[in-house]
């Protein structure tokens, strides 16, 4: 058994495969390959079909058949209609609004279809290249992170040199090896969230469950964003597609309401009708005047005269769910500019940071330099040098760190603004 679960194990990591992408790449194939795009694709589409089907009853509808029967005596009717050879019966919808009303909703419901699958698109741009950020910072922290390694493994070995010449405390050895177990379980933990993060990405872009999308080795440029935070806020309110989705709604249900108000008006529809009767068992004597062809063509007309507290009580209900789409729509605004300002006061803190430790690893490089020409001179141990690096590595996690949560603002905001995919290098 064991030996079956390891050939599967075996067959399953054989059939996985590692794919190298651009995030512009990544981005691409994930809008063309994503469930959740295609999901919503359809959702737009069975709602473009359903436009049709509520214009079906303002098209012609056309049925031919028999009446064919065995009579005796005076002819009688059969659903409506005498005993004929062929029968045909056309009716259309000339003046129905409520009806009408009907095919306007679900063209607006339609748009609003159209809304959902753009938000969604926008929504997993966005996750695809917040996955892409997270891959590409554990691999640069994976490199620094082993260099640090190095770095403490011979100051473990300098410092045992030294406890052993009876230069050093035991304890310094004990600690050099606590260094060096926590700089291996940083790496055990970076190595694991880049793999979460790649198999992640693999899955987001349409991948199988084993496959690894890993970031390329290219230099992005970070995408900048609008200098203006008043023309974002205008920019996000105009892109919004949760905006548009929740106006669609208002617009959908407002013809909701008008059709359910339309049920006041008359109906018109239009019908026509032509049988031929067959010479049989004498049933030309029993018409003053009798003839095969016949037919018809004329309008059926209805008209409410009195529609009772049905219509007035469904339109309590969809006032109600008319104002709530309203307050949703207000509150959507609110929360987009609200956004669009904490977003800029993110990035302003990420700039700052990102400047701060950007000054940290200069001083910490300047360091290293200075440890360097003092070793050369001897008046630094090895030793010295390797703390030196292993500090300028901790400067260099924290530059890398703040890199990307400034990239990450940026993207956030590129996000809101409708700018993603536009601004992609």
């Amino acid at each position: 058994m064991r030996i079956i679960c390891l050939l599967v194990v075996l067959a399953a990591a054989a059939r996985a495969e590692t794919y190298t992408l651009t995030m512009k790449q990544a981005v691409e194939r994930g809008l063309a390959s994503n469930p959740d795009v295609t999901l919503a694709k359809l959702d737009e589409l069975r709602a473009t079909q359903s436009i049709r089907l509520s214009e079906d009853p303002f098209h012609p509808h056309v049925v031919v058949g028999s009446g064919l029967a065995y009579t005796n005596g005076l002819p009688l009717s059969i659903e409506g209609s005498a005993p004929s050879i062929v029968q045909a019966k056309a009716s259309e919808e000339l003046f129905n609004r409520p009806q009408h009303y009907v095919v306007e909703q679900q063209r607006e419901a339609a748009k609003t279809a159209t809304f959902v699958a753009a938000q969604k698109r926008d929504e997993v741009a966005y996750r695809i290249a917040s996955l892409y950020l997270d891959a590409d910072r554990a691999k640069r922290l994976i490199e620094t992170a082993r260099n640090q390694i190095g770095s403490f493994q011979k100051v473990l070995d300098t410092i045992q040199a030294r406890v052993e010449e009876g230069r050093e405390l035991p304890v310094e050895v004990r600690q050099a090896r606590v260094n060096l177990s926590r700089a291996r379980v940083r790496l055990s933990n970076l190595e694991s969230d880049r793999d979460t993060a790649e198999h992640n990405l693999a899955v987001a872009l349409g991948y199988g469950a084993a496959d690894l999308v890993a970031p390329a080795a290219s230099d992005r440029t970070p995408p900048g964003p609008p200098p203006d935070e008043a023309a974002a806020v205008q920019t996000a309110l105009a892109a919004s597609a949760d905006i548009k989705r929740l106006q669609s709604q208002v617009i959908a249900k407002g013809l909701e309401i008008k059709g359910t108000e339309a049920r006041r008006l008359p109906q018109v529809d239009l019908v026509a009708q032509y049988a031929l009767f067959g010479k049989y068992n004498g049933i030309q004597d029993y018409f003053a005047r009798f003839q095969r062809n016949n037919g018809e063509l004329g309008a059926s007309i209805q008209v409410p005269v009195f529609a009772g507290t049905g219509i007035k009580a469904a339109l309590a209900p969809l006032n109600t769910d008319l104002e709530h789409l309203r307050v949703e729509l207000q509150s959507a605004r609110d929360r987009i500019s609200m956004s669009v300002h904490q977003s800029y006061q993110g990035m302003d803190r990420a700039k700052l940071s990102g400047d701060l430790a950007k000054e940290d690893l200069d001083l910490a490089r300047d360091r290293l330099t200075l440890a360097l020409d003092q070793l050369t001179d001897g008046r630094a141990t090895l030793r010295d040098v390797e703390q030196a690096r292993i500090e300028e590595s901790e400067k260099w996690i924290a530059f890398y760190d703040a890199q990307f949560n400034q990239e990450r603002a940026r993207l956030e905001l590129l996000r809101q603004t409708g700018d993603l995919l536009a601004s992609l290098p």
